[in-house]
C-alpha cells in the first residue's frame, strides 16, 4: 500500500509555476527524498502534501485521504518539522511536548509515557525542564522531530531537517532520524539539498524548476549516468571538450572550467586517454559516479547553481540586486 500518492500535482504563484505537474507514490514504511536546489519545488510540494497550500491542480493523498477534500484527516495522520523551528522558546522542553500531545488529543494515560519515551529517544530527557531558548540549534531540531512523533503519525514529513546546522550535528540528527524511523514504523518524506544526505534515503526524486527529473534508489541513479567519470581540467576546456567528443565519441559537460565525461571500463580508458590527448592536462581523476554528478547530468548544472540562479530570481522580483 502507498502512504502517499500524487498526480499531476501542480501549484502556481501568480505567473510563476512551483510546481508542474508532478507524479509519484511513496509506500509504507519507505524513507523518501526529494532532492533539489533552493526553489526548485521541494518545500511547495511538501506544503501541499501537508495541507499547508492548495494545490491549483492535481490530486494527493496521504495515508489513503485527499490533501484537499480531507484535510483534518490528513493531519491527524502526518507530524511535521519545519525548516524554521516552531518551538515556543519559553517553555521547557517537556512543556513544548505536553502542549503538542494537548492540540493532537493525545490519551492522558499516554501522554507522559510517550513524552518520556520519545525525550529519551532523542537523548534530551535530561534537559527535560530546562528552557527551549538555551538549547542548541541540534538539540531543538532534535526536540522537534520529537514534538512531530508525540500523536503516533504514520507519516512524518521533514522539510530541509538539517539545514543550518554544522556536519558533525547533521550526523547526530541522522543516527536519531533512522532510529526513529525503525521504532516507529515509518514512512519519512524528506526535503534536501544535501547530497550526501539523500544517499540515506531507500529512493531519491530529483526536483529542478519544479519538474521531477528523475526517480530511483541512489544506485539505480548513478547506473542511470552510465560507466566511470573521468573529469579533467585544461586551459581551453571548450575546445578540449569538443576534441573529446569527436575522438572518443562523449558527451561532455563543462562545469566552472572542468570538463567531464562519462565511459565504460574506465580503468582501461584512462591510461590510453592520458597518453594520447592532444590538450596539456593540468588535472585528470576517474571517480564512480555521485548524486552530484546525475545531477549535473540531468540538468545541466550543479545544485549550488540553482540556488544562485533562485536566489537572483527572487531579488529580481522584490526589485532589487543580490547582495
Amino acid at each position: 500500500m502507498n502512504a502517499i500518492e500524487v498526480r499531476d500535482l501542480k501549484r502556481n504563484f501568480k505567473k510563476i509555476e512551483a510546481v508542474k505537474g508532478i507524479t509519484f507514490d511513496v509506500p509504507e514504511g519507505e524513507l523518501f527524498g526529494f532532492l533539489g536546489p533552493n526553489g526548485a519545488g521541494k518545500s511547495t510540494t511538501i506544503n501541499m502534501l501537508c495541507t499547508l497550500l492548495h494545490p491549483s491542480g492535481g490530486t494527493a493523498t496521504v495515508s489513503g485521504f485527499d490533501v484537499e477534500h480531507q484535510r483534518s484527516e490528513v493531519r491527524r495522520a502526518i507530524g511535521l518539522v519545519f525548516q524554521q523551528s516552531t518551538l515556543d522558546d519559553y517553555l521547557s522542553a517537556e512543556q513544548n511536548l505536553r502542549f503538542h500531545a494537548y492540540a493532537y488529543a493525545v490519551a492522558p494515560g499516554l501522554r507522559e509515557e510517550r513524552i518520556k519515551e520519545l525525550l529519551t529517544m532523542v537523548e534530551l530527557w535530561d534537559r527535560r525542564k530546562g528552557s527551549v531558548r538555551t538549547f542548541s540549534g541540534g538539540m531543538k531540531r532534535r526536540l522537534e522531530i520529537a514534538r512531530g512523533l508525540i500523536h503516533r503519525p504514520r507519516v512524518l514529513f521533514l522539510d530541509e531537517p538539517t539545514i543550518g546546522l554544522d556536519p558533525q550535528t547533521r550526523r547526530h540528527i541522522w543516527d536519531y532520524l533512522l532510529r526513529v524511523r525503525e521504532q516507529e514504523k515509518l514512512t519519512i518524506f524528506l526535503t534536501t539539498q544535501y547530497l550526501d544526505e539523500a544517499e540515506n534515503c531507500e529512493r531519491i526524486a530529483i526536483i529542478d524548476n519544479g519538474q521531477i527529473v528523475a526517480l530511483d534508489s541512489p544506485d539505480g541513479l548513478k547506473r542511470q549516468v552510465g560507466g566511470e567519470l573521468i573529469t579533467f581540467r585544461t586551459s581551453d576546456s571548450v575546445a578540449a571538450a569538443e576534441d573529446a567528443r569527436s575522438r572518443y565519441g562523449v558527451e561532455p559537460l563543462i562545469t566552472d572550467g572542468v570538463v567531464r565525461f562519462h565511459v565504460t571500463a574506465g580503468e582501461k580508458f584512462l591510461p590510453e586517454f592520458v597518453r594520447t590527448f592532444p590538450f596539456p592536462l593540468e588535472t585528470v581523476s576517474l571517480e564512480r559516479p555521485s548524486l552530484d554528478d546525475v545531477f549535473i547530468t540531468l540538468t545541466g548544472h550543479e545544485i549550488r547553481d540553482s540556488e544562485l540562479d533562485a536566489k537572483q530570481q527572487m531579488f529580481q522580483r522584490m526589485g532589487r540586486g543580490p547582495h
